[in-house]
């Protein structure tokens, strides 16, 4: 009976793995390619790429159970089958210096997916002219914020991320006097309001603030990239005397709705993720060129200034297209204008692997073209070799 660590060690090397494995990945990328259709580019990184399993739910239910193996395992299989194929049966020489770049680079760009899935970011930053922030938000992404304004030189802000909103989770922060309660969450709505006289079917009873004058109507989610879904929750806030009353919030309400409890003042609003940043940024210009005669747009530009508190950074500068700013980490670039050409909109990315696929295409490339000389060189020796003979 063979051990058990050789037929692990045999499973793993196994040329056969391999092969099954760039078959798998094949049907996932073209079973993807179709689903993006409906679930747009982040739908489908997040469903197919960025996950162990593919998951699809049975039928009238929620239940998910897994139906194909996803970018995660697929791609992990095949790393660990690449590094253990190259200790145990390639032996570092000069004629095979080349397998072994390329092999290298596509290690390196399997582990370079990795990375950017784990630790890639992507935020907005919308300026007007004239405005300061030191925070961007996030596209995809919301959170609930509670913020107490008492103190009039302070805001003390909790933050509940939208997933426990969307599960209906009950809770109880420290910093709050109060429960807070999620009684329903749609992932896309659109609000009107509703005019006076005008009946509502309310799917909450709403009793605080501008919720109670709004018709709900919820929406398909929306996957295109263009396109944001815009959530809406009702809250309940309750206090250890009871019920402080039932709220409705969406991003699509611009202001916070602010209340009083227990002799202090409070804010509640459902907003775009933040980010938060030990700097800020000012727009001072935003230039839109079209070329002449027409309504082509030639070039648009922001022109920024970039403070920190403690005065260490005081500088300007015009981030356009293909000429971003890099500071801290992230990269600022110019992604579009809004506004009447008044409003800027800043694309932030942060991607500590950026480089790594740079790194693994130049290895690949120079392992190939070396295997290439190589074996050409091994054939014009051999073909010298037999001329030598035969004369």
């Amino acid at each position: 009976m063979r051990e058990p660590w050789k037929s692990f060690h045999d499973f793993f090397v196994s040329l056969k793995l391999t092969v099954v494995l760039m078959a798998l990945s094949i049907v996932l990328v073209f079973w993807a390619t179709l689903a993006q259709v409906q679930l747009g580019i982040w739908g489908v990184q997040e469903k197919f790429f960025r996950t162990f399993f593919v998951l699809e739910h049975i039928p009238n239910t929620d239940i998910p159970v897994p139906v194909f193996p996803g970018g995660y395992f697929i791609g992990g299989l095949l790393l660990i089958n690449l590094v253990v194929a190259h200790i145990s049966r390639f032996k570092l020489t000069w004629r095979k210096s080349g397998i072994f770049l390329t092999h290298l680079g596509l290690i390196v760009l399997l582990l370079g997916e990795l990375f950017t899935g784990l630790w890639q970011e992507e935020y907005q930053m919308r300026l007007d002219e004239g405005e300061t922030k030191n925070y961007s938000e996030s596209y995809r992404f919301n959170e609930l914020a509670i913020i107490e304004t008492t103190d009039p030189e302070f805001d003390d802000v909790v933050v509940i991320p939208e997933k426990l909103l969307a599960r209906g989770a009950e809770v109880q922060h420290p910093r709050l006097p109060f429960r807070v309660v999620p009684r329903l969450y749609y992932p896309n709505a659109a609000l009107q309001l509703r005019e006076d006289g005008q009946p509502g079917n309310p799917p909450v009873p709403v009793n605080r603030d501008i919720g109670s004058r709004l018709q709900t109507i919820p929406l398909p989610l929306t996957y295109k990239p263009n396109e944001r879904n815009l959530p809406t929750a009702f809250i309940e806030l309750i206090g250890p005397e009871g019920s402080l009353g039932t709220w409705q919030v969406s991003p699509q309400l611009l202001q916070p709705q602010a209340f009083t409890y227990a002799g202090r003042q409070w804010r509640i609003a459902l907003r775009f993720e933040r980010h938060y940043k030990p700097y800020a940024l000012t727009l001072l210009k935003f230039s839109h060129d079209r070329y002449a005669g027409t309504d082509i747009p030639k070039n648009f530009s922001s022109r920024v200034r970039l403070t920190t508190p403690d005065g260490a950074d005081d500088r300007e500068i015009l981030i356009f297209m293909n000429n971003p700013l890099r500071y801290g980490g992230l990269t600022f670039y110019q992604a579009g204008f809004d506004n009447n050409d008044r409003t800027t909109i800043l694309q932030i990315v942060r991607n500590p692997s950026w480089t790594l696929p740079y790194i693994a295409c130049a290895l690949m490339s120079v392992g190939l073209l070396a295997q290439f000389c190589i074996s050409l060189a091994g054939f014009i020796d051999k073909r010298v070799i037999k001329t030598a003979a035969k004369s």
